[in-house]
């Protein structure tokens, strides 16, 4: 009986000490802005509550990009106190769906660290979406048929900028170093065309292979563009 008496105790006296513990608990731990005009900024606040029994501290708060910025009202709160945590994102540069993170970290012992979302799908106004630049390829893929290995091959891809404003070319990468991808110009007006000039080495290469070129600009609308091209390679 005094054995049982004493594992009673023990018990609840770990559920007391992590009732006393800091405990943080938010109301909601997503929201969704809907629609953003680009450029815009819009806010949420969202509530953050101490359940536990003892001092609860925010120590940090940090957002997956630059673009969201999170501050707490309060970095300490007592027992059974809540503050708000206030989220902005700033829509400039950006468009279409977009989710980002905030991590909150604290003092509590089960938690330390809890992870908020925030949505969107920021679009264009009318006025914006007439004078935007528009990356367009004339093709996107090209097979190469059948080439010894150790062979370079190369083909050029023709694009133009069909919009209403000056587009240029952020970066390119290929998904090989066996790949090669040089671009005519990197700032074309409107109405201008461009050439991409890809090289395939196949050294060492065998069989059907196949190789993707990223090319990234300001088109808003589709700011990544993927190129493929393939090969066929014959020992």
């Amino acid at each position: 009986m005094r054995k049982l008496l004493l594992i009673i105790v023990a018990g609840s006296s770990l559920s007391f000490a992590q009732l006393m513990g800091p405990k943080l608990v938010t109301q909601q731990d997503e929201h969704d802005f809907g629609d953003i005009q680009q450029g815009e900024k819009v806010t949420h606040v969202f509530v953050i509550t101490n359940s536990g029994g003892d001092l609860l501290k925010i120590t940090n708060v940090k957002a997956s990009c630059g673009c969201t910025a999170a501050l707490p009202e309060k970095n300490e709160l007592a027992p059974g106190e809540s503050t708000n945590l206030n989220v902005t994102f700033n829509s400039a540069g950006r468009f279409g769906k977009q989710k980002k993170l905030i991590r909150i970290e604290s003092n509590d012992p089960d938690n330390p660290q809890v992870i908020i979302t925030i949505k969107g799908n920021v679009v264009l106004s009318d006025a914006e979406s007439s004078t935007y630049p528009v990356l367009r390829f004339i093709q996107t893929q090209h097979d190469f048929g059948k080439v010894k290995e150790g062979k370079i091959v190369e083909y050029t891809f023709n694009f133009e900028n069909s919009g209403k404003s000056t587009l240029k070319i952020k970066d390119i990468k290929t998904s090989c170093g066996c790949t090669a991808a040089l671009v005519s110009s990197e700032v074309l007006k409107p109405g201008e065309q461009g050439t991409l000039k890809v090289e395939l080495d196949t050294s060492n290469r065998k069989g059907k292979m196949s190789r993707t070129i990223t090319i990234k600009s300001n088109d808003p609308k589709d700011p990544t563009k993927i190129i493929t091209v393939y090969a066929d390679v014959q020992q």
